[in-house]
């Protein structure tokens, strides 16, 4: 009896770590890439640039894994390989990466 009970604290045991790091590895949130949601950056990469906002850097932050997409798109490579888009990105302390290794 005892041997049971202590096989069946494992098996529970060992579901529990399942389900609990399981959970940790799904909470990566999946990011809707659109080059509409780097409008907030427009000021900071017209001429002449201004600062990027808060908004424009968590923008930047947000879509970077959509950057060579975005670099393939001829609609969105204009604005994605702009000159003052490496200063957008090191301002937004991300110059590490950019340009994106595509």
């Amino acid at each position: 009896m005892k041997r049971v009970s202590f096989v069946m604290i494992l098996c529970a045991v060992a579901l529990a770590a399942v389900v609990v790091f399981s959970g940790e590895t799904r909470t990566v949130e999946a990011v809707t890439c659109s080059p509409i949601e780097l409008i907030p950056c427009l000021p900071a990469i017209s001429t002449p640039p201004k600062p990027p906002s808060a908004a424009c850097c968590g923008k930047v932050k947000e879509q970077l894994p959509c950057f060579c997409g975005y670099l393939k798109d001829p609609s969105a490579k204009p604005f994605i390989d702009n000159p003052n888009i490496p200063k957008v990105a090191s301002s937004c302390g991300v110059a590490h990466a950019y340009p994106p290794k595509c």
